[in-house]
């Protein structure tokens, strides 16, 4: 497989855009809009894309009268019950102008480790593409466990992305790029561009943030970066507002370079 640069993706056959809570939801909601006119001209550029979008909590909490991200599971299912359904009429109705349609596909960490249920999702996604359907992929809240608590989107964005064999993934943030410790910090500097087998130990992404509309952060992202590029498929990690130009190519956010001997392989592989 040919190592993918950032300026390939005006240009990707297939390409996994994953977005975050914080970025759609709440006094955010109306950055779909911006986001689905990016990923409508990729799709009318001829390119698969296919959208991992977190936010079935954070949309939910307000039709259930909660002031912040409930802490009990059974509490957080029944938001994200509500509030899925609430997000893909959102993203369906921005659609609507570009005549695209959206699938919703529901995953849980077990469905891409069963191999029955790994090998039906992936039947399933690649039926869609072909029907030029724009899948919109998400966890499972309702019905995960463990994953609902600990898990994040960025790790299922890549795993997604090796399932559909997708030749790039971009993680979009509420920050342009990666920096070398906290960017709030003296001394924080962007990071351009990160090779495969450079050592990242001297570092400071932070820990994993639990806010009040989702889970995330620097350090998730990197993890499913590496992930993702490990399989030869390049990376990309930018700000949501700059998702059009990050589509086309344009040079910005945090690349990160894919193995160059890596063939992308599916998850059971892993």
């Amino acid at each position: 497989m040919t190592a993918w640069e950032r300026r390939d993706l005006a240009s990707s056959r297939r390409i996994v855009v994953k977005v975050g809570s914080s970025s759609i939801s709440g006094e955010s909601a109306g950055r779909i809009g911006p986001l689905v006119d990016a990923l409508a001209g990729a799709h009318r550029r001829g390119t698969e894309v296919v959208l991992v979008s977190s936010g079935a909590i954070s949309t939910g909490m307000p039709y259930l009268d909660l002031d912040s991200r409930p802490t009990d599971l059974a509490t957080q299912q029944a938001a994200a019950a509500v509030g899925q359904n609430v997000l893909i009429y959102r993203y369906q109705d921005a659609l609507r102008p570009y005549e695209i349609v959206a699938g919703q596909v529901l995953l849980t960490a077990g469905d891409l480790e069963n191999p029955a249920h790994r090998s039906n999702a992936q039947r399933a996604m690649e039926r869609l593409l072909s029907l030029r359907i724009l899948p919109i992929v998400n966890e499972n809240d309702t019905v995960a466990t463990h994953e609902i608590r600990f898990g994040d989107n960025d790790r299922l964005a890549a795993l997604v992305a090796q399932l559909i064999g997708a030749d790039a993934l971009v993680l979009l943030s509420d920050i342009e790029s990666l920096y070398t410790r906290p960017p709030d910090e003296p001394g924080a500097m962007p990071i351009n561009r990160i090779q495969h087998d450079d050592d990242l130990s001297a570092l400071e992404f932070g820990a994993v943030v639990v806010n009040s509309v989702g889970t995330g952060g620097a350090a998730t992202k990197v993890s499913a970066a590496r992930l993702a590029a490990a399989s030869g498929i390049g990376t990309l990690v930018t700000g949501t507002d700059l998702v059009t130009q990050a589509l086309a190519g344009a040079e910005i956010g945090t690349w990160f370079a894919p193995h160059p001997a890596a063939v992308t392989r599916p998850v059971d592989t892993l």
